[in-house]
């Protein structure tokens, strides 16, 4: 698929025309990454926003004491990231980092800002892209409140599932634990209550759901 018909199908340029998005795109590079390559580091100065064109791309915050991170976003293919440095000036507040062989398409925030003071109206995709955002946060935040550890495993199992019985772990035991909020420690030992219980079964990174009913509801 082309670039332009990639930034169209992302909210934050679903209102911009192909000749807009062809000059946003004469500043952008193709950034390709091997697992574990960091793509930007909390705390440093922003120029570019990404897309990722293939693989998946971790946005977590690491605790200073022990490193140990809290992943907040888990980019795939089509997902817009790193545009928040250019909408407040301020520093990278998270790291971003390759969870496998990774293609990310990098726009500079110049060529974005330029089509934006050109033509106003189109910030209400970017107004779009944040309230979506912010509900993202919110539900994270009510997780946090209202579901235990266990509970938490069981939603972002099924949400890596995407709907599909048999799935691989996209990431790591410690990146999983990241995206629960939660030691590796617990979050295994949910695993191994729900293979227990007969509601998945587990072959090294392949899961296979058996009970989806039962998974949904220890979500909720």
């Amino acid at each position: 698929m082309a670039h332009d018909e990639v930034l169209a199908q992302t909210e934050f340029f679903a209102d911009a025309s192909r000749d807009e998005l062809l000059k946003v795109l004469e500043g952008a590079t193709e950034r390709v990454l091997v697992r574990g390559d960091i793509l930007f580091r909390e705390g440093d100065e922003p120029d570019a926003l990404y897309v990722v064109l293939a693989g998946r791309v971790a946005v977590a915050i690491a605790n200073p004491i022990d490193n140990r991170e809290t992943m907040v976003g888990l980019m795939t293919p089509g997902d817009l990231f790193g545009e928040m440095g250019m909408l407040d000036q301020g520093v990278r507040s998270a790291n971003g980092r390759a969870l496998e062989p990774s293609t990310v398409l990098a726009i500079p925030y110049a060529g974005v800002l330029a089509m934006f003071n050109t033509n106003p109206s189109l910030l209400w995709g970017v107004t779009r892209l944040l309230a979506g955002r912010l509900r993202e946060t919110n539900e994270a935040l009510a997780d946090s409140v209202f579901l235990d550890v266990t509970g938490r495993t069981a939603k972002r199992l099924l949400e890596l599932a995407a709907g599909r019985d048999s799935f691989q772990l996209p990431v790591t035991q410690e990146e999983l634990a990241g995206m629960v909020g939660a030691s590796r420690e617990r979050v295994n030992k949910a695993i191994a209550s729900f293979i227990r219980l007969g509601w998945i079964d587990q072959h090294d990174r392949r899961y296979t759901i058996k009970m989806r009913d039962r998974l949904e509801l220890r979500s909720r």
